[in-house]
């Protein structure tokens, strides 16, 4: 195991402990050089964070909810004070560019911790019902009033592709609600998380509130799944994985926040904007370097329209600059790995195999360092191609042809995900019709953007519940009913 370089250690119970394990090393995949060592717990170690926001649960849920906000709006003024550094780590983590780091990692991290610093209504009136004849034969009314309580102890484990947004959006909700977290941050990119610990530390969320363990080994998300302190597991990474959890969950009947993979169909019809589809499509190639779930990967093209929108897209592939993602020109950066890259590599081979053209993209770009991929579309892809069908994670699209508007819901919804899907359509009334027979948690209408008080999630093997806005208030709260004669 490689010794310790730059005194990371775990955050258990308010303390930073020293790893059982050692520490590993966290590389740059642009560079390939060390940004930082890693500290990997122990089983025993992962326990007891676990015991320690068990015993905090109780003060911290009884506190009240304006106390927990200021420490949330706290929190996200220590993390806007060190904004550049925090970017700068992040980009050396992920290889994102600077844009990307800057806004949509530490700055939507910042974001969420405020709208969550925000106090929401935590109970609302039910309408009385009037009984004719109670439990006890007597007729009356009974009041009622629902109460959204706090779950208990939630582990969150969060994804690779941004070690900001991501934790933020898990620990911020749940620690408004009144819950105590055990993060398990990605073993490629750990170091952000542990910095988010010491800005809620310094916003005074007490001991034990927030705990962090990291790890390369799997045991360490095994234990922090399944300890007996545990109420609730929030999760975001492969389908794959997500269901090992789901079982571990299912057998202790633990709740669950599920945000698996996803396969987005862009359907594009004949009479919509081109210019304006493969600008949203495009983001697949240059956003976390298609090293995200909602990336609509799986374009579904009318035959009127097919022609040219392979076209624009294979032009607009081969001018995005791959690089260093510290080049202020640079849209496209690495892959997170260079296993990743060459999964995703592997695909593209596949693709060929099973029949796509390769319009664009295709080879590894001559650098000597760097896990890079070239931006790739996949033409002439049918439904049932492997490319078409799994989630590839990478700056990969495969275009599929269609006749009708019939055919291109069929094709979209012949699928084992269904987290975003897209629609392009200069006819307003088609694109909300189609979208209501998607059989997807979100669905966006001529554009990539979201609404983040919107709920977001999965139907099928892309997850399970929702979150973001009131949502995820909801997803880490029960609903307790209190009901008496009027």
């Amino acid at each position: 195991m490689n010794q310790r370089a730059d005194g990371q250690r775990l955050f258990v119970g308010g303390r930073w402990v020293e790893p059982d394990g050692g520490h590993y090393e966290v590389v740059d995949p642009a560079t390939e050089e060390t940004v930082g060592w890693a500290p990997e717990a122990s089983r025993d170690q992962v326990h007891a964070a676990c015991a320690a926001a068990r015993e905090a649960f109780g003060p911290w849920s009884r506190t009240a909810p304006e106390e927990r906000a200021a420490v949330l709006g706290r929190a996200a003024d220590i993390i806007a004070g060190r904004f550049v550094p925090y970017a700068e780590l992040a980009q050396a983590e992920t290889g994102a560019t600077t844009g990307t780091a800057r806004a949509m990692q530490v700055g939507v991290g910042v974001a969420r911790f405020r709208r969550y610093a925000r106090v929401e209504p935590a109970e609302w009136a039910v309408p009385p019902q009037i009984n004719e004849a109670g439990p006890m034969g007597k007729a009356g009314v009974m009041g009622a009033l629902a109460v959204r309580q706090p779950v208990g102890v939630v582990t969150c484990i969060t994804s690779y592709n941004n070690p900001w947004a991501n934790p933020a959006g898990k620990i911020a909700p749940a620690l408004a609600m009144g819950n105590t977290v055990v993060v398990k941050p990605a073993p490629q990119d750990p170091l952000s998380v542990y910095r988010m610990a010491e800005a809620l530390e310094a916003a005074g969320a007490p001991a034990g509130v927030v705990n962090v363990v990291s790890g390369e080994s799997v045991d360490v998300g095994e234990a922090a799944v399944a300890s007996p302190d545990v109420d609730m597991v929030s999760f975001t990474g492969s389908t794959a994985v997500g269901q090992r959890i789901g079982e571990v969950c299912g057998r202790a009947m633990k709740r669950q926040l599920m945000e698996l993979g996803g396969k987005g169909a862009a359907i594009v019809f004949d009479d919509a904007d081109v210019g304006s589809a493969v600008a949203g499509i495009g983001t697949t190639f240059s956003f976390y370097s298609g090293q995200i779930c909602t990336a609509p990967t799986r374009v579904l093209a009318q035959r009127g329209v097919y022609d040219r929108l392979v076209g624009q897209l294979a032009a607009y592939a081969s001018r995005l600059k791959v690089g260093d993602p510290r080049e202020p020109d640079t849209v496209v950066g690495p892959m997170i790995s260079a296993v990743h890259r060459e999964r995703v590599e592997s695909y593209v081979e596949l693709g060929r195999k099973e029949g796509a053209v390769v319009v664009a993209g295709g080879e590894r770009p001559s650098y000597d360092r760097g896990f890079y991929v070239s931006p790739t579309l996949l033409a002439d892809c049918t439904n049932d191609m492997r490319v078409a069908r799994e989630e590839i994670f990478g700056p990969v699209v495969s275009v599929i042809p269609f006749e009708d508007e019939e055919e291109g819901i069929a094709l979209a919804n012949d699928t084992d995900y269904g987290l975003i899907d897209y629609v392009w359509s200069g006819d307003v009334a088609r694109a909300f019709r189609v979208a209501r027979q998607l059989r997807a948690g979100g669905v966006g209408i001529n554009t990539v953007g979201r609404n983040m008080e919107a709920p977001f999630g999965g139907f099928k093997k892309s997850g399970v519940g929702r979150d973001v806005g009131v949502y995820a208030l909801h997803a880490y709260g029960e609903v307790q009913a209190i009901v008496w004669p009027g």
